[in-house]
């Protein structure tokens, strides 16, 4: 391997992204060969020891995550004992192993949907204390008022307590139905066709557009893509991810 500025070797290890890689390295958290590392500094890993925090930095354990565009019908699991089609079944046999999805997204529903091997981004993306924004476009039965929509934004009890706050926006409607973009800060059971339901406006459909800033875009239904790690890590410390290019099916 040629010598590689050290943030771009950290964040492609996976442990975060180029801008926090850079705060350790003022922080002086990276040593190469015992010495402690600074910003601008490059190395090798084949012939440079490189270790953050004390710790070995190991270049070739790189984590994978895939985002998926989920058609309906589809279950969010590694295995079904129903025999239904899970989301593992879109995917290559060669590209399946150690893979799981991230969190779920319901088998009526559609859209973005995380595959991955790395358990940090699935405990940062699942935990509600993290608040990453996960956007839907939905059509809803019949034309909600304002007042409808903004007992919505504040907040209804479902199971006892209340759900977080949320934006929602109506964006057309059309005939008896209406599009609502809704963003979430969680994601309990079914939760938006819940609150629909309570407020008199049952979903339609139900496609899940963006996972934090990672949009599903132009990406074909039923195929998939792997992630840079620059796309996904700053969702480790909160950095805005930079796009890629879609990946055609396999």
């Amino acid at each position: 391997m040629t010598r590689q500025r050290l943030q771009k070797l950290i964040a492609a290890a996976g442990l975060c992204s180029r801008r926090r890689a850079e705060q350790w390295l003022q922080e002086g958290r990276v040593t190469v060969d015992q010495r402690v590392a600074h910003l601008g500094d490059q190395a090798d890993p084949d012939l440079e020891t490189i270790r953050v925090d004390g710790r070995l930095l190991n270049i070739s354990d790189q984590r994978r995550v895939l985002l998926l565009n989920k058609p309906i019908g589809v279950i969010c699991s590694c295995h079904d004992p129903q025999g239904r089609t899970t989301v593992m079944d879109l995917l290559p046999a060669s590209q399946r192993n150690g893979l799981h999805p991230v969190g779920r997204l319901d088998a009526d529903s559609r859209g973005a949907l995380l595959l991955t091997d790395a358990g940090a981004l699935t405990l940062k993306l699942t935990h509600p204390r993290y608040d990453h924004i996960k956007t839907y476009r939905v059509w809803v039965q019949g034309r909600p008022q304002q007042t409808t929509l903004e007992r919505w934004r504040q907040g209804l009890w479902l199971d006892g307590r209340q759900t977080r706050p949320a934006t929602v926006q109506l964006l057309r409607q059309q005939g008896p139905c209406s599009l609502l973009e809704v963003m979430l800060k969680e994601g309990r059971n079914r939760q938006i066709r819940r609150v629909a339901e309570v407020l008199g406006h049952p979903v339609l459909d139900l496609q899940r557009i963006a996972i934090a800033d990672l949009q599903l875009g132009d990406l074909v239904e039923g195929c998939w893509r792997q992630l840079s790690t620059t796309e996904w890590a700053p969702l480790l410390d909160g950095d805005a991810p930079r796009t890629q290019r879609q990946r055609p099916c396999d």
